[in-house]
């Protein structure tokens, strides 16, 4: 493996010169930093990451902070996980995924071993218990979710409120006026995840606003807990039309369920599904969805730790805009059958 003496000797400057450039902690000619990548490049010359890290202050490593629970998507979360990545290698970084639920204890192993320049994290609840120890720790941290009590700390997400109302205002708009809504399950409610408390908080102020009959339940993991969320919403708003579903697990349990018992999409039922674009185009029936987007929450969320790094200027609260897409649904109904 060639050695920062051989680079120095191929470009014919000292070794703490070749440590400069790869550095940036001095300022060095353009023509003498040419020559010093030059030798790097023909000889493939890789400095030490660590020795590179003492060097610079800096690790060029992002930590990426996703625990997997029993009651997250994980392919979602992946998502989530793989714009990160390729977002941060644009900027020359790699990203330490941290998937255990160690509350702060993981942060502070993380920040305090000097092992990452920032921290993203996902699977924001509504009262952080990891918010006190973000606010100490040398190193900056973006959110994606929005706790809160979010000042000072960059946040960005989806506007999951905001969807909630476009979801509904579609289907109003379409004639529908009995809508039940399918959520995530008791657990991601009971931990006041941010994403599912502010959905249905928007629902249900969308719901008393535009005058709708709606009904909503959480909806437990597999078939059985799909069966009894479906079965709940049929008993306390007999009649229903139209389904929100704000549950990418739900969706083929749900469509097959509804099969089985005659009941047709969208004939019968309209369905409005919140998740990614290509979940919602690999179901039997194309569902008319407000997209999960993963990759531009994920690349943004880079974007602003990279400008906290470089102490640039950045917008501390990004909620996205939702869109809808209609597919095939959705459908109007008559007002007999309101």
């Amino acid at each position: 493996m060639p050695t920062i003496n051989d680079v120095a000797k191929a470009a014919g400057v000292s070794p703490s010169t070749v440590s400069y450039v790869l550095s940036g902690r001095r300022p060095i000619s353009a023509e003498t930093r040419a020559r010093v990548q030059a030798a790097i490049a023909e000889l493939g010359f890789h400095p030490h990451a660590g020795a590179r890290a003492l060097a610079s202050s800096k690790t060029n490593v992002l930590a990426l902070v996703a625990p997997l629970r029993v009651d997250v998507n994980v392919p979602v979360i992946m998502q989530f996980a793989t714009a990160v990545v390729t977002a941060a290698r644009s900027y020359n970084h790699d990203v330490l995924l941290l998937t255990k639920d160690e509350g702060t204890a993981g942060l502070e192993r993380v920040a305090h071993s000097t092992m990452v320049d920032a921290l993203i994290l996902m699977d924001i609840e509504r009262d952080d218990v990891r918010l006190p120890a973000i606010r100490t720790l040398k190193q900056p941290s973006v959110l994606i979710g929005l706790p809160a009590d979010h000042a000072g700390i960059a946040c960005v997400d989806l506007d999951f409120e905001a969807a909630a109302a476009l979801a509904l205002k579609h289907l109003a708009g379409h004639g529908h006026q009995r809508i039940g809504l399918i959520g995530p399950s008791p657990a991601v409610y009971r931990r006041q995840t941010t994403y599912a408390d502010r959905f249905l908080a928007g629902f249900l102020q969308t719901s008393n606003e535009l005058g709708l009959r709606t009904v909503t339940h959480p909806c437990e993991p597999g078939v059985d807990g799909v069966r009894a969320a479906l079965a709940d919403l049929d008993t306390e708003l007999p009649g229903l039309t139209a389904l929100v579903v704000h549950n990418e697990e739900a969706l083929r349990p749900l469509l097959d369920l509804l099969h089985a018992a005659g009941r047709r999409v969208p004939e019968d039922v309209s369905v409005v599904a919140v998740c990614p674009r290509d979940v919602a185009m690999a179901m039997p029936v194309n569902l008319t969805s407000i997209d999960i987007p993963a990759h531009d929450v994920g690349t943004i969320a880079v974007e602003t730790a990279m400008r906290l790094l470089d102490n640039r200027r950045v917008d501390f609260t990004r909620l996205l805009e939702p869109s809808l897409v209609e597919r095939a649904s959705c459908r109007e109904i008559s007002p007999s059958h309101r």
